[in-house]
């Protein structure tokens, strides 16, 4: 097992790399080259800046005993339908279940922004965020 995260605007690095760490579980944090990071524990893997490039490189690494953290939507279908285990920064874990009203609500998103609607953006990130998220990971990587 490993931890694979879609890093480029991932809020809770430190609490993947603190859990990752006290259980010895290698950890991966993908960027691209518009960002730069060294935590001391993870492999970091940089990518070109282009769109998705980060999803196919870590698409490339996954395997189905693997646990991802991203808040894509698209690439959280992708790693389900290879079996592995995802959730996002908030702690949503994403399953079969609910990764198509998901999809759908991004793409009825998008439809109102093309048409030059406007959309509700996401709330202040909040303590109770990474408390929520610390527990669902941790859960995740109980075995």
């Amino acid at each position: 097992m490993q931890i694979l995260v879609d890093a480029d605007a991932c809020p809770v690095k430190q609490i993947i790399v603190r859990q990752a760490k006290q259980r010895s579980i290698p950890v991966t944090m993908l960027i691209d080259t518009s960002h730069e990071l060294n935590d001391g524990y993870s492999i970091i893997v940089t990518v070109d800046k282009q769109a998705d490039s980060v999803d196919f490189a870590l698409m490339g690494l996954l395997t189905s005993d693997d646990i991802v953290v991203t808040q894509d939507f698209g690439l959280a279908a992708m790693v389900l339908g290879k079996g592995a285990k995802v959730l996002n920064q908030n702690g949503l874990v994403f399953t079969n279940e609910n990764i198509d009203k998901l999809l759908m609500e991004r793409h009825i998103g998008q439809k109102v922004r093309r048409g030059g609607g406007r959309t509700k953006g996401p709330a202040k990130r909040t303590k109770e965020d990474d408390e929520q998220f610390e527990t669902a990971f941790s859960k995740l990587l109980e075995p």
